[in-house]
């Protein structure tokens, strides 16, 4: 036994947390430290249990939990077992950069595969968005996003068709926002992005290889060029389990004169 199982095997405290929350946060530590690498398989759920002297429906708890929040991933089968999880992919949204441009940042290879591109009316949120009428033209591209050939996204993106002529007839596979600047000269230099947390429907879960009811993260998305006009409208729906959020926050000036005024 290495010893980073002994010590993540240890004693557990009888009058602490419970049980199943005391093996997640051992695991968890182990896993953020570096101690189990990605690909490393624990033990079978039968000789965990016993050394940790719990139950194999607590021991579950534990590793669902884990599961859930994409730290480890289980497989069955002659070569299944329970393994520590590749690296979540990170969103940052401290600065505006397409998704393509991120995983590579990442280390990871980006792929799109086109589901639809179509031409059609603008309905209500769409126009008011992108600053058009209803029933305004509008070109919507829905792809699905690959990390390293496995599927972290669902994009539905949204442009104004009078702005881009012919944008569904060039190629649709690599970045939106690269293809923008390259043959209209506009690309986006700001964002205002929402999010939310979301459940998988029956649809999207089979796109995204994930149950029905998995945690999804919604990104509603509209994108402006330099002089501020928005170019995209977009609702991107992003695995919980590969992906988590980065976001910069900075105390200004007025942040720093508010937070010494008198309570009134």
């Amino acid at each position: 036994m290495t010893s980073t199982l002994r010590r993540v095997l240890g004693k557990l405290d009888r009058s602490g947390p419970p049980a199943y929350a005391q093996i997640e946060d051992r695991l968890t530590e182990a896993i953020e430290v570096g101690d189990l690498k990605p690909g490393d398989r624990l033990p079978p759920e039968r000789d965990l249990a016993g050394r940790l002297e719990v139950s194999r429906m607590t021991l579950r708890q534990a590793l669902e939990a884990l599961e859930r929040r994409g730290l480890l991933r289980r497989t069955v089968g002659r070569r299944g077992g329970t393994f520590v999880a590749e690296p979540k992919i990170e969103r940052d949204l401290t600065a505006l950069a397409g998704l393509t441009q991120q995983l590579v940042r990442q280390g990871h290879q980006a792929g799109a595969r086109v589901l639809s591109a179509e031409e059609g009316p603008a309905g209500t949120r769409t126009a008011e968005a992108l600053g058009l009428e209803r029933g305004d033209r509008v070109f919507e591209v829905i792809r699905l996003r690959l990390s390293d050939g496995e599927p972290l996204a669902l994009e539905r993106s949204l442009f104004p068709a009078e702005r881009f002529p012919g944008l569904l007839g060039h190629g649709l596979e690599g970045s939106l926002y690269a293809l923008l600047e390259k043959e209209y000269g506009q690309a986006p230099r700001r964002a205002e992005e929402r999010l939310e947390p979301v459940l998988a429907e029956p649809g999207q879960g089979e796109l995204l290889g994930v149950k029905a009811g998995a945690p999804l993260l919604l990104v509603e998305r509209t994108a402006f060029s330099a002089d501020g006009v928005a170019l995209e409208f977009a609702r991107d729906l992003y695995r919980g389990d590969r992906t988590r959020v980065l976001v910069e926050s900075r105390l200004t000036d007025r942040n720093l004169v508010e937070s010494t005024l008198p309570a009134v």
